[in-house]
């Protein structure tokens, strides 16, 4: 090997990996596919601004080669263009591993224009990324402007410039910050097994991480993964479809988890598994909703994912006597809801977040151990219960409901 690519080998294995440099993994039979490695729900996040950068920092969780994104536009008015997208890893804050950053193309065009109200995948960047990285999406947009895509509460820190500095690894023009991501809202790639999928939390603002650590990536799915990662099954994948203050049946902080089932579950690449974790913001807004109405949506959620050819895991509603909309005829409805996921049978699944988030004293509060603070939102420590609570084994499944009962976690 000369000089020049031995240098260059060096250089490739900061993270992203160029495929020339070592031999491809040996794949398992079958076809390779895509996978989600990162995800966040899209939402509206005020109106963009012209002459942008961001550098929007995510952390995977499946590993493999030809690292694709995908850009949305699903709240815009106009169509969003993007002259200049890169992705690279991180190094230290806005700052990135020397050689890793990379230009994406779409269709073969440094430029991509998305259409309003719609997404757009890159092409597949050559080269393979490990699990659990720090990986850094750089963008610009020229003249963003109207209703801008993104995800508001990203317990992450990411960065922001004005002009096109995109393509630099130094973190010099960076000196700006958020705390959410704009425009990105997928991150898929090709395990080396071609059996590998993923599961995809389709949540509110516990799935969504509130109360959790900023930084430290400590929400619950974050949790499942890095137990996904050593359990040596097929599913490596976890996309984070919470939004905070979603809601099942009403559109609101976001659009219902009815409506945006599709955009953001089921149209995951690899997707194998939905793990249903929502409700509470139905119950204690006191709009009138029932149990029986949440149930119905809970069947439609099922049945469609079922339709999907997806497994699909329901878990109950965790206490929240003590947060301000709690009362006893919300916790009647609570209780009902609760039944009816661990008895119905119309899961492939259940993992019974009640039970292991509750306190042994009260059981309609969350134990004092696991309260983030509001009486409501677990803490670090709970988001960990919460993911060993889940049976691994339980999750890959193709089967379609069982007859007397889902298994319980």
């Amino acid at each position: 090997m000369t000089g020049r690519i031995a240098r260059a080998c060096r250089l490739a294995t900061v993270l992203l990996t160029t495929l020339a440099c070592q031999p491809a993994p040996a794949r398992a039979s079958g076809t390779p596919h895509d996978v989600v490695t990162w995800a966040a729900s899209a939402d509206r996040l005020g109106d963009g601004v012209a002459d942008r950068s961001y550098r929007l920092v995510v952390h995977t969780s499946a590993a493999g080669s030809g690292l694709r994104v995908r850009l949305s536009n699903a709240f815009g008015d106009r169509p969003l263009t993007l002259d200049s997208v890169y992705a690279g890893v991180q190094d230290q804050d806005a700052a990135l591993k020397q050689g890793s950053n990379r230009r994406l193309t779409f269709g073969g065009a440094r430029t991509v224009t998305v259409p309003a109200g719609g997404t757009a995948w890159s092409d597949p960047l050559p080269g393979s990324l490990p699990a659990a990285t720090n990986l850094v999406v750089s963008l610009h947009g020229p003249h963003a402007a109207g209703p801008a895509t993104g995800h508001g509460m990203a317990l992450q820190t990411s960065y922001v410039t004005r002009g096109d500095h995109t393509g630099e690894e130094s973190a010099a023009h960076w000196t700006g910050t958020t705390g959410s991501w704009f425009y990105l809202d997928a991150v898929s790639v090709r395990p080396p097994d071609a059996a590998t999928g993923a599961v995809v939390a389709l949540g509110d603002s516990i799935t969504d991480g509130r109360q959790s650590t900023t930084g430290l990536d400590r929400r619950w799915p974050d949790y499942l993964a890095r137990r996904l990662s050593t359990a040596g099954g097929a599913l490596k994948g976890v996309a984070n479809e919470g939004i905070s203050g979603n809601k099942v049946l009403a559109d609101g902080a976001g659009p219902s988890a009815l409506h945006r089932l599709e955009r953001d579950v089921l149209s995951q690449p690899g997707a194998r598994t939905v793990f249903l974790f929502e409700g509470v913001n139905d119950i204690k807004a006191h709009t009138g909703v029932t149990a029986q109405d949440l149930i119905t949506g809970y069947r439609e959620i099922a049945g469609r994912a079922h339709a999907a050819g997806t497994c699909m895991v329901g878990a109950t509603v965790g206490p929240f006597k003590g947060w301000p909309e709690w009362d006893p005829a919300a916790e009647a409805v609570r209780r009902e809801v609760n039944e009816y996921i661990r008895s119905s049978g119309e899961f492939d699944a259940v993992t019974d977040f009640d039970s292991i988030l509750r306190s042994p004293y009260d059981r309609e509060r969350i134990h004092p151990f696991f309260d983030g603070g509001d009486h409501l939102h677990p803490n670090d420590k709970g988001m960990q219960a919460m993911a060993g609570a889940v049976d691994l084994r339980s999750l890959d499944c193709h089967s379609p409901p069982r007859t007397g009962g889902g298994h319980v976690a």
